[in-house]
């Protein structure tokens, strides 16, 4: 039997697993079974669901992990070519990778090795980078660490929000499964060790990361904002002892004391260097208004933003 008809195992999730998986089927992948989630009740679920896009295709899925003994064994039966993994959120253990006879596969949401690990999008936005991409690398028991096939890299606009960058890394994904698929089907494609020192790792991210510190320069806050703003839980700071939730500014110049409110109209707020024009936001137990809104209807003096109430 011709290597482009033997089975394959996919574990995928969010767009770039959809997006993926609709590209191995196009080429006419033959996939045995699919590894996905379960949606969180507390996440907003934005992107399309591998669940339904498997079973519209008639493929076995799972939302079990991958590194239950009992799917272990289920894959160990189908014996795959490969194993990829598409977004997929657990690590896969070290027992697994090493089923696959020509082995697994992540495809990866920066230009390795940069942004190693997890949320590498949110990270790249957060630290202002101007560009980051897509990797398909082969898998090792290390994170983000084994060979490299193919990577594209994407543009970051400095008015791009995470969400943005995310659906231009999905299209570089895309971009580099279609070119290696064949070559990996026909035992052809490249392997380049990547170099970690040129790299590096960041670690995952929760909702009280995102609190806001004045003391840090316009363009910081405004590339944090930017970079959890929605469907992620946004960058906050407090007034008047209530949570805010900064979700649109823009950095411009100004100066005074961090926090303190240069202006109500446009609302302005000074950092550490320069200032930020706060174009929407939303106070806790309140609705996502614009600024103009947020000044005629809240009742505290808007005096200054604070780092905590």
């Amino acid at each position: 039997m011709a290597l482009m008809n033997n089975n394959i195992v996919v574990c995928a999730y969010h767009n770039v697993g959809y997006r993926c998986l609709e590209e191995l089927l196009a080429q006419g992948a033959r996939i045995a079974l699919i590894f996905t989630h379960a949606d969180s009740p507390t996440e907003e679920i934005w992107f399309r669901s591998v669940r339904e896009l498997a079973e519209q295709h008639g493929i076995p899925c799972l939302t079990t992990d991958i590194n239950l003994p009992e799917n272990v064994e289920r894959v160990r039966s189908i014996a795959p070519a490969f194993i990829f993994s598409f977004y997929y959120r657990n690590m896969i253990k070290a027992d697994v990778l090493a089923i696959p006879r020509l082995g697994a596969l992540n495809l990866h949401g920066s230009y390795l090795p940069k942004y190693r690990g997890r949320v590498p999008v949110n990270w790249a936005v957060i630290n202002g980078e101007s560009e980051t991409g897509a990797t398909l690398h082969y898998m090792v028991e290390k994170p983000d660490a084994g060979d490299i096939v193919d990577q594209e890299r994407v543009a970051i606009e400095f008015s791009d929000t995470a969400q943005d960058v995310f659906g231009k890394v999905t299209d570089a994904a895309v971009m580099v499964l279609a070119r290696a698929w064949p070559l990996l089907r026909q035992e052809k494609a490249p392997r380049r060790p990547m170099d970690l020192s040129a790299g590096n790792y960041c670690s995952g991210r929760t909702p009280a990361d995102g609190r806001i510190d004045w003391n840090a320069s316009a363009v910081r806050i405004y590339n944090l904002i930017r970079g959890v703003t929605h469907p992620y839980p946004g960058a906050f700071t407090y007034l008047g002892g209530k949570k805010v939730i900064i979700w649109r500014a823009w950095p411009v110049e100004g100066n005074g004391e961090p926090g303190h409110i240069l202006s109500q109209s446009p609302l302005l707020a000074a950092a550490g260097q320069g200032a930020l024009e706060i174009r929407t936001l939303q106070i806790e137990g309140g609705q996502e208004c614009s600024a103009a809104e947020f000044v005629k209807h809240h009742a505290i003096p808007i005096t200054s933003f604070q780092e905590n109430p």
